[in-house]
């Protein structure tokens, strides 16, 4: 078993006060009523009030530091010089008298825990305890994600869970599916199943914030005289108008037809970037370019030339 004073962090000269401070510290920090379902924090705290029991005790604790008894409190060998040790000054501070002011029992920690702490740990380990938290991945389709699903999924133990996952969920964000997790103790309720969301990329759409973008191909025709177009949408196709002489990466809005709002959220928009796509080769359209002269020229290159 570890050095009772390296266990609870103090010196060997370390006062009475002093161990009781870091004691009620360690003891705060790890008990199993505040870190439920943590076999660590149970098994430190197994081992601070182990340390606290010699060193709170100045009998044990002169008995420890004479080697008298281990770090579990049994019996060694006499110590060759126990005699000298025990009437010198080191030896006197352990006395059950010295420093009256530092001297404390069991019902100080009462502050820490109320009342029912002084009945014992027995009582604290069959104590209900909730169950621990379990952590699982869910990949979720770009539209689900968007609109809102219920998805079913089994866990590693076989058992089946319906998950229902919120419109505009986000990358990254956690689900929480209360009591779907470990099984409590002595009767306490179980865990909770947390399961952080991962969206798959969609084909068409890309999704910033609350809004949605999309590029979209259109003929040349309809670039250049304009017309009703069908645009895909998270949740439907809708009709929109092009307006005449539109360009590659002309953008275009339309309202509400992004990511659905809600929690105070408003609905995102959806952005749409048209992409002129001229199609399979055209012998009626070559023979028109061909013999077309434009009114106003344009060089869509014009200030790109390099430059030292």
């Amino acid at each position: 078993m570890e050095d009772p004073y390296k266990i609870l962090g103090v010196d060997r000269t370390a006062t009475q006060d002093e161990i009781r401070r870091a004691y009620r510290r360690l003891a705060k920090q790890h008990h199993p009523d505040l870190n439920p379902g943590s076999t660590k924090s149970e098994d430190s705290f197994k081992a601070v009030t182990a340390a606290n029991d010699i060193l709170s005790d100045p009998v044990k604790r002169g008995k420890f530091d004479r080697g008298e008894i281990d770090a579990a409190g049994h019996e060694r060998a006499p110590h060759p010089s126990y005699r000298d040790f025990a009437e010198s000054d080191a030896g006197r501070r352990y006395s059950r008298n010295h420093g009256a002011a530092e001297s404390w029992d069991v019902d100080d920690l009462s502050e820490l825990f109320g009342s029912a702490f002084g009945e014992a740990r027995g009582h604290a380990r069959r104590a209900p305890r909730r169950g621990p938290d379990e952590h699982y991945a869910l990949t979720v389709a770009f539209l689900d994600a968007l609109n809102g699903a219920t998805q079913r999924l089994t866990l590693p133990d076989g058992r089946t869970l319906e998950a229902k996952i919120p419109p505009g969920v986000t990358e990254g964000q956690v689900l929480r599916l209360r009591g779907q997790g470990g099984p409590g103790r002595n009767d306490g309720p179980s865990g909770d199943a947390l399961m952080e969301i991962h969206i798959t990329p969609h084909p068409v759409f890309r999704r910033e914030g609350q809004n949605i973008r999309l590029d979209l191909p259109v003929t040349l025709t309809e670039a250049v005289l304009g017309g009703m177009v069908d645009v895909p949408t998270p949740t439907g196709p809708v009709r929109m108008r092009v307006p005449p002489a539109s360009d590659t990466g002309t953008e275009l809005r339309l309202r509400g037809r992004g990511v659905p709002g809600g929690q105070g959220r408003p609905a995102g928009d959806l952005y749409v970037a048209l992409r002129v796509v001229l199609g399979p080769p055209d012998d009626a359209l070559k023979v028109f370019l061909e013999s077309w002269k434009p009114e106003h020229p344009v060089n869509p290159r014009q200030g790109m030339e390099a430059r030292p």
